[in-house]
């Protein structure tokens, strides 16, 4: 096994899009894999990337709230082994919909916890444990530019998470920060993936290896930081 590849940490990465990019980003570099559960060891698809790279998981669960202390314990013991990132990809959030008129107080504290919140303590966390010229890398959503009426208080939270990419380019240099704001990857389950395909301009779904692509082209750009790429095949102009 190749110990001189670089670590990714992977924020998020029991979800389906995470699972995912994980697969695809093994053959690349070592993998810090984070979810709201506690890891199988067993897990077939685990087994299965340890025989390609080294993976470590950690379970860090929004809902704790003494999370911020114990992700920061997490990241000080990973450096104490020597280990930096090359980038950091935040994955984790949630999709639901909620019209205008069903919002509710606990709802949409739940929805921001996850979305916004809990990225910015994981960003704390783990900034100061990425490379020199490293990458933080947060997936946004391409409704930042046409907001989805259906999903607004989603949008909302991936706004305010949009915002913070110009702010930490600028709190964290030499260190890096972009967003990628995504249209359909991987479509929900239940979707009709044609009838998506339809909504934007090229007439086809994305997938995991665009997103791939993108965030390996982030990381092997050391002149890009502050910006937010979009990778929705012309959503945002249909």
């Amino acid at each position: 096994m190749n110990d001189s590849k670089p670590w990714w940490i992977l924020v998020g990465a029991g979800r389906r899009l995470g699972r995912a990019l994980a697969e695809n980003l093994a053959s690349d570099c070592h993998l810090l894999l984070t979810g709201s559960r506690p890891w199988a060891k067993t897990d077939p698809w685990i087994a299965e990337l340890s025989s390609k790279t080294q993976i470590r998981t950690l379970c860090w669960n929004a809902e704790n709230p003494a999370l911020d202390s114990q992700m920061m314990a997490e990241m000080e013991a990973l450096g104490a082994e020597g280990i930096r990132f090359q980038s950091a990809v935040l994955v984790a959030g949630t999709f639901p919909r909620q019209p205008f008129g069903s919002w509710t107080s606990p709802a949409l504290s739940d929805l921001f916890r996850l979305n916004l919140t809990f990225p910015m303590l994981a960003a704390q966390a783990i900034a100061p444990h990425l490379e020199t010229g490293g990458s933080l890398q947060l997936l946004l959503d391409s409704a930042i530019h046409r907001p989805l009426l259906q999903r607004l208080p989603y949008t909302a939270s991936k706004a305010a998470l949009a915002s913070l990419v110009p702010g930490l380019a600028r709190q964290l240099a030499p260190r890096r920060v972009a967003g990628h704001a995504l249209g359909v990857v991987l479509p929900d389950e239940g979707s009709d993936p044609e009838t998506l395909a339809q909504q934007n301009l090229l007439g086809f779904n994305g997938a995991v290896e665009d997103l791939a692509r993108a965030l390996r082209y982030v990381a092997q750009s050391p002149y890009l930081t502050g910006e937010i790429l979009t990778l929705d095949g012309g959503w945002q102009w249909r």
